[in-house]
């Protein structure tokens, strides 16, 4: 809470939480080691030196850390319009097999790019496997909102320019969830064809961080800790935008069917469920799966339940393309 807020709060004593025996083996591993990384020390927000330095530090790490699976595939990097798109074929996949998966990164608004961009890429096309356009987006301290939105819909745009809305699914993870959902309403409001269907992994639908679980979930999350460079990404922007925080948008006006992911233990919990809501209160179709004490990150890929995660995904890709699901 900030000084002077004046809620009623729930005092509660000290507690120590136990790793759970309701997950597997390898779950409680993750669990065990407690917090992946410290928590970032943000910079000012007038300090752009600081933070190129800052983020150029956390990606370093990232790569060193999760440098991804080694996978490769056949990759081609497109222009399209100030941003990079890394268009992605994985191993096996049929020339006439028209499916794309349109994959914004997440990162915080701030990270993800570039290299690391690419190297995902690579290993969610493989994870939903189908063709991937992975959208190495602008992002601040040097290009805040709206830019990452803009590049993002300027690749939907270049997308549908070669295949129909019906071959299309969007999604991410993280803040690439909340670009994904953007994306989707701002296409519906410029008028172009909405996608067969969204995946939304654990996003951050709400930036003015109001959501229970960005509470009650905070030092349980071993991934996400309280501070998120959201005020750099929204520059001064109103918070309740549903270009930044979607679960404000009018649903009444259409979206598309949409599959979301999260965790007991995640700090986006609450902003997961509501956009759920929100969506179900539309009438559209939408799926919410929700992982036993999964954070933020899952179980970091080494755990069973990340595999049922990539399952829940292909099903429901499956279903979006009228499809049988496709196997791991």
């Amino acid at each position: 809470m900030t000084a002077g807020d004046t809620r009623p709060v729930l005092r509660l004593p000290a507690r120590e939480i136990p790793v759970p025996e309701s997950v597997s083996a390898q779950a409680q591993a993750v669990l065990a080691l407690g917090r992946i990384a410290p928590e970032p020390q943000w910079p000012p927000l007038d300090d752009p030196d600081a933070w190129r330095a800052l983020i150029a530090e956390l990606e370093g790490a990232t790569l060193r850390m999760a440098p991804g699976s080694g996978a490769t595939a056949e990759v081609e990097q497109i222009t399209v319009g100030q941003a990079r798109v890394y268009a992605i074929t994985p191993d096996g996949i049929a020339p006439d097999d028209r499916r794309v998966y349109l994959e914004i990164h997440g990162g915080g608004f701030v990270q993800g790019g570039g290299e690391i961009c690419r190297i995902r890429g690579i290993d969610n096309a493989y994870r939903v496997g189908v063709r991937s356009w992975s959208v190495d987006y602008r992002m601040p301290p040097d290009h805040p909102f709206p830019a990452a939105l803009d590049d993002c819909l300027a690749a939907y745009r270049a997308l549908l320019a070669q295949r129909s809305p019906e071959e299309i699914v969007v999604g991410g993870v993280s803040a690439g969830a909340n670009l994904a959902a953007a994306t989707v309403l701002r296409a519906r409001d410029e008028g172009l064809p909405r996608p067969a269907g969204v995946v939304l992994a654990t996003p951050p639908s709400d930036l003015s961080g109001s959501g229970d679980t960005w509470q009650t979930n905070l030092g349980l999350d071993n991934l996400l800790g309280s501070a998120m460079p959201l005020q750099l990404y929204a520059a001064g922007q109103d918070l309740r935008d549903p270009y930044l925080s979607p679960v404000f948008a009018d649903f009444h006006r259409g979206f598309s069917p949409t599959l979301l992911l999260s965790g007991t233990r995640d700090v986006l919990l609450s902003d997961t469920v509501r956009l759920h809501r929100a969506l179900r209160a539309a009438d559209i179709p939408a799926d919410l799966h929700v992982w036993e004490a999964a954070g933020h990150g899952g179980f970091l890929g080494r755990a069973p339940e990340d595999d049922e995660r990539t399952r829940e995904i292909r099903r429901f890709l499956a279903t979006c393309w009228k499809t049988q699901p496709v196997r791991p």
